[in-house]
């Protein structure tokens, strides 16, 4: 392999006008030789004579590098702790010097003292006041939420599901039962009426509701007509304060025929209504008690009875069918009890669905929901519901037994079959 032509003297010709170099040889008589390296570029200190030669150090020199140990870089970015300033100043004396003399304007910043008095800046302690003062409203938040919450499920909406249900009239169910709680007090009559009444008393009263409720039954009518015939009766029973012994019965036939009028369809016939009375009375007699009544009542028949206060609560009570059997059996027996005319019908009917699911779980029972929608406690019913415990527990002895035979059938479930609550009797 050949040499270089550069380190040959004379073998490079001269620069031509343009800066480039003409090949040849150069005649040594023109007395042009080889630049030095040195006057071509006067930045290179220290340069070689010869471009091919290159500086070496001693082989003493070698191992005394080798042995002596290089600190690793120090990384640029990294940041200055007391653990890492103190290997700089060890690393390079001088700067340990200048440290001394000067000392640098640097926050140094130690990991390993977390527990040290380092002074927070002021935006920073007011920001984890900030925080903490939000933390702990939403603490106060979330527990209010939680029992709204609470309360809010305990009390279910009953009528979500009969919201397409143009029947139900949702929108107006709770106005229409707010207008009935206002005027429940107008269908109650005086718990001691019977007192004005000279030829007739309660237990003769007794026998009349309970021989209608057989009538009622055996003609197949509308629960709505039971109740509003028992209505009817005592308010007359309480305005008209002369009534004879024979003409009571007449009350209570014309009382079913104006309670037919009103809420059946199909109203059985005057003829029917005194055979059925073992033809007590003529025709010309039951149109004139019908026109008596009327007057004196002034043609009211539109009044809240228990019966629509024990859809409403039945259907709050979430109640299957044996609590509703239950809760009528028990509800028609006060029908026929005086005593129980001094309770308002709203309390009887929830007072019935009480006694019904204490008596069919075992234990007293009510929840959220019933007391929201009936508007009594279970403490406002106890007194109420003790009573008709007692009448379910004699509802099958002494002489007034219709209620118990007709709720002893099939069509009603043998509800008079169930056992009393005892624990109410107590």
């Amino acid at each position: 392999m050949g040499g270089s032509d550069e380190n040959r003297h004379g073998v490079i010709g001269p620069m031509n006008p343009q800066g480039g170099l003409r090949g040849g040889k150069v005649n040594p008589a023109n007395g042009q030789t080889r630049r030095a390296l040195s006057n071509i570029n006067k930045n290179i200190i220290g340069a070689p004579v010869y471009p091919c030669a290159v500086n070496k150090r001693p082989l003493s020199e070698k191992n005394a590098m080798c042995h002596k140990k290089i600190p690793p870089p120090v990384p640029v970015h990294r940041p200055i702790t007391r653990k890492f300033a103190a290997q700089l100043a060890e690393n390079n004396p001088q700067i340990h010097k200048e440290e001394t003399k000067k000392p640098l304007d640097v926050i140094i910043i130690d990991a390993e003292e977390e527990d040290g008095d380092f002074n927070e800046p002021m935006f920073v302690q007011h920001t984890e006041a900030m925080l903490d003062e939000i933390d702990r409203m939403e603490g106060i938040e979330m527990e209010d939420s939680n029992d709204i919450d609470d309360e809010d499920e305990s009390v279910m909406d009953i009528d979500s599901y009969d919201k397409k249900n143009p029947l139900a009239v949702v929108d107006y169910i709770d106005d229409i039962y707010d207008f009935y709680k206002k005027n429940e007090c107008r269908s109650c009559v005086p718990p001691n009426y019977m007192e004005n009444q000279p030829d007739i008393n309660e237990r003769m009263r007794g026998i009349l509701v309970d021989w209608l409720i057989e009538v009622h039954y055996k003609f197949e009518l509308m629960e709505e007509t039971l109740y509003l015939t028992i209505n009817l009766i005592d308010r007359f029973l309480a305005v008209h304060h002369h009534v004879a012994r024979k003409k009571l019965q007449l009350v209570g036939v014309t009382a079913m025929l104006l309670a037919c009028k009103y809420e059946e369809v199909s109203v059985p016939v005057v003829d029917d209504l005194i055979l059925i009375s073992d033809k007590a009375y003529t025709r010309r007699e039951v149109l004139d008690m019908e026109k008596l009544m009327a007057n004196t009542l002034q043609f009211n028949f539109s009044l809240p009875t228990p019966y629509v206060f024990m859809r409403r609560f039945l259907k709050a009570a979430q109640s299957d069918k044996k609590v509703e059997l239950l809760s009528f059996f028990i509800i028609e027996l006060c029908l026929v009890e005086y005593e129980m005319l001094q309770y308002a019908p709203s309390q009887l009917a929830a007072s019935a669905i009480y006694t019904a699911q204490s008596t069919l779980k075992g234990f007293e029972e009510w929840s959220k929901t019933c007391e929201f929608y009936t508007g009594y406690t279970d403490e406002k019913l106890m007194e109420c519901s003790r009573k008709m415990a007692g009448l379910h527990h004699e509802a099958g002895t002494g002489k007034l037994t219709g209620v118990y035979r007709k709720y002893n059938t099939s069509k009603f479930g043998y509800a008079s079959r169930t056992e009393p609550a005892g624990f109410l009797l107590l």
